[in-house]
């Protein structure tokens, strides 16, 4: 038995071994799947990347359903898998956003398209908001100047 105390050296190959890796998209080819494979994971250390990839090629990755809190800010911004500090905060600090110790990060996080990417998504909520406002302002002029336009021809008359 290879467990027995003191049997340390073995004597024969391993019993069972597989003749093919496991592919985590072979039988599962939905959106959900291809987006987790597709993922970067930046802003982490090098142990903490290889635990992230380990856990997408077996499909052991589950994507958040809803923003935690950062343990640096306590807001609800942590946006990551398995992090437990948002973005900003992991930037500013310069530590691993999974782990939160003070090492080389690998993949540092790209702000610049952070920031461009937050302004993207905002103006156009923002844009559409605003058209809506100016096409119910226009429609409440236009309802004004009905108003007014009866309100001289009454007094005309």
């Amino acid at each position: 038995m290879s467990s027995q105390k003191g049997n340390v050296v073995r004597s024969r190959p391993q019993k069972h071994q597989n003749t093919f890796s496991f592919k985590n998209d072979k039988f599962d080819k939905s959106v959900q799947t291809k987006k987790i494979n597709a993922k970067l994971h930046d802003g982490v250390c090098q142990h903490c990347k290889e635990v992230l990839e380990w856990r997408v090629k077996y499909s052991k990755y589950k994507p958040l359903s809803k923003p935690k809190k950062c343990v640096k800010c306590l807001q609800k911004t942590v946006k990551d898998s398995y992090h437990i500090i948002c973005r900003p905060c992991a930037y500013e600090l310069e530590v691993c956003a999974k782990c939160g110790k003070k090492e080389d990060i690998v993949i540092p996080f790209n702000n610049k398209s952070e920031k461009t990417e937050h302004i993207e998504n905002n103006p156009s909520s923002n844009h559409r908001r605003s058209c809506r406002r100016n096409e119910e302002s226009d429609d409440d002029l236009d309802f004004d100047i009905d108003l007014e336009d009866t309100e001289g021809n009454h007094q005309m008359n």
